[in-house]
């Protein structure tokens, strides 16, 4: 009987601390409250370069704050691809209102913030780079296995995709945020490469996991949160509030802190 009551206050105390990330973000972060969605900001955060800035091939990943009191737990991702000479983007990402869930749309500001939340700037691939990935995302977008399925938690949604994505592009590497819930969400075995590349993570229906990876650091899946801790950009990882520490790494050199 004590071993069953160490048992389950083990199980509680780590709940806990799972949780308390955040519950942190909803005690603390009033954005959102006493609006409706569609009034929310959706201005573009400058991310995204112009046609006459940026000519060639652009390929861009993002993350920013889920609405309401889903962004306490996790971020959406999305990703955005432009040719060489277009003016218009082509905006990749799973929704939970729309069926099928997945859409791929045209857009003219694909930084735009996520219904009052700002994007932040994952990877960014241009020139020759782009080019090439351009067809293959194309490609693997076509191919995703769970085009009409959306689940919160723990996957498939969003982040499964991007991460999905990510992982069937050889050449697109992008450093997923540990608040991006869902990202170790795998449709087949238990390990695939670390979307950051470098690395594998070892998952169980997104719900217990590792990810070891040498943009990542070391990242730990409990329960479908992740914590972890990232060593060669010094930075702590925290279910809720996300990353403590150094700036991650933007893979694919287009951006500010290009991949080093």
């Amino acid at each position: 009987m004590r071993r069953i009551l160490r048992l389950l206050a083990g199980m509680v105390v780590t709940l806990a601390l799972l949780l308390a990330g955040p519950l942190w973000m909803l005690a603390t972060e009033a954005e959102g409250e006493g609006r409706h969605w569609a009034s929310a900001s959706r201005e573009p955060a400058g991310l995204a370069p112009a046609p006459e800035a940026a000519p060639g091939a652009v390929v861009q990943l993002y993350a920013a704050r889920t609405w309401g009191w889903r962004g306490a737990f996790g971020v959406h991702t999305w990703i955005a691809t432009r040719e060489a000479g277009a003016e218009a983007w082509r905006m990749h990402h799973v929704l939970s209102w729309r069926r099928p869930a997945l859409v791929s749309e045209a857009t003219r500001v694909p930084d735009r913030a996520w219904y009052g939340n700002p994007p932040a700037l994952l990877a960014d691939y241009r020139g020759e780079a782009a080019e090439r990935l351009i067809p293959e995302i194309e490609a693997a977008v076509a191919a995703y296995p769970a085009p009409a399925a959306y689940r919160a938690w723990p996957g498939p949604n969003s982040n499964t995709f991007t991460a999905w994505v990510v992982r069937e592009v050889e050449g697109l590497d992008a450093v997923l945020p540990v608040t991006a819930v869902g990202k170790d969400y795998l449709f087949e075995g238990l390990l695939a490469a670390a979307p950051g590349g470098r690395g594998l993570t070892v998952s169980a229906g997104g719900v217990l996991g590792l990810t070891l990876g040498r943009d990542e650091g070391l990242e730990v899946n409990l329960l479908g949160l992740s914590l972890g801790l990232d060593l060669r950009r010094p930075a702590l990882k925290l279910p809720g509030v996300g990353r403590l520490g150094m700036a991650p790494t933007i893979k694919g050199g287009g951006g500010s802190s290009g991949d080093r």
